[in-house]
């Protein structure tokens, strides 16, 4: 006979967990484990990592979540392994060897290689991408043996590094370090370098060390969260706000702060603003996103009083 389950009581969490994303764990599947250990009623992340990719992934909880969309614009900074000599179906390691070659090539070569990746670049993305085409993962055509036609997208490396390893086991490998716009597909900047220095290569390992302005060393992993007691899981948890950094605060006054929230434009002296955090002043809460026209301040995201009085507790 089971034991019956027992049913885990959510509640009301707001904030910004900076995760470091284990290996062999999918997004989404390590923000249900925070989730879950956070006793979280609601819950999102700002952008996939691959399963095979550790490092930043920022989880968005409660209130938070109406701002997640923010963050997927950030620049990335990844680290990343090339095994040089082999090419896979998949350009990591978890595809089927599908070409061999000989590695051969100059310290001058991998000098002109990275200056080759560097700025603006046409990417064609992998069939082993979330990227839908019809409605359909290009990952499950891929797995159904189909190749499907994709259109080259534009990306920046803003910066790119490239370091020869030392040998092991007679394999040839890189490291590389590339900031880089979204939409940057590492696995194929990492199967082009290889490419281009004659030899093909596939990512061996994977880790994205910043996203925006969130780095690695600002990050928890899960195996931490979980040892700590479950009445403290919540302080590694950011303020909402922190996702607002790049946005000018505008406070209001009780009666423009709840006509404000009724989906209101307000009228004042303010600047022309694209990115606008509003708060009320008494007592200070967030309220919500909005932009700046002609003196209008125009309502975009907004909190519902139910998260805003939540805030206010959490804070209290």
């Amino acid at each position: 006979m089971k034991t019956p389950r027992t049913r885990v009581q959510r509640r009301p969490v707001h904030g910004v967990l900076l995760l470091d994303k284990p290996l062999g764990l999918s997004s989404n599947q390590a923000l249900q484990k925070a989730k879950w250990l956070l006793r979280a009623e609601k819950a999102g992340h700002t952008g996939t990592l691959d399963p095979m990719a550790t490092g930043v992934l920022p989880l968005c909880f409660g209130a938070a979540t109406k701002f997640s969309q923010l963050h997927l614009d950030a620049d990335k900074t990844y680290e990343a392994v090339l095994r040089l000599g082999q090419r896979t179906s998949t350009a990591d390691a978890e595809g089927q060897v599908i070409a061999e070659a000989w590695v051969d090539f100059t310290p001058e070569k991998l000098s002109e290689v990275q200056a080759l990746f560097t700025g603006p670049l046409q990417q064609v993305p992998p069939m082993h991408s979330a990227l839908k085409k019809d409605g359909k993962a290009l990952y499950e055509y891929a797995r159904e043996g189909i190749e499907v036609e994709r259109a080259p997208r534009s990306v920046v490396i803003h910066s790119l590094e490239l370091k020869e390893l030392p040998m092991q086991d007679g394999v040839r490998s890189v490291w590389l370090k590339a900031h880089c716009s979204k939409g940057t597909y590492i696995r194929t900047l990492g199967e082009d370098i290889g490419n281009a220095l004659g030899c093909g290569a596939f990512l061996s390992a994977l880790r994205r060390v910043k996203s925006g302005r969130f780095a690695i060393d600002g990050c928890i992993s899960l195996e931490a969260l979980e040892a700590l007691p479950e009445a403290q899981r919540q302080k590694p948890l950011h303020s909402v706000d922190i996702l607002l950094d790049s946005h000018q605060a505008i406070i209001l006054q009780a009666e423009d702060a709840g006509r404000f929230l009724s989906g209101l434009r307000r009228r004042g002296n303010w600047p022309d603003q694209d990115k606008v955090a509003v708060y009320g002043y008494s007592p200070q809460a967030l309220l919500g996103t909005a932009h700046v026209r002609a003196g209008e301040l125009i309502p975009e995201r907004l909190l519902n009083p139910q998260e805003i009085q939540s805030l206010l507790e959490s804070a209290a």
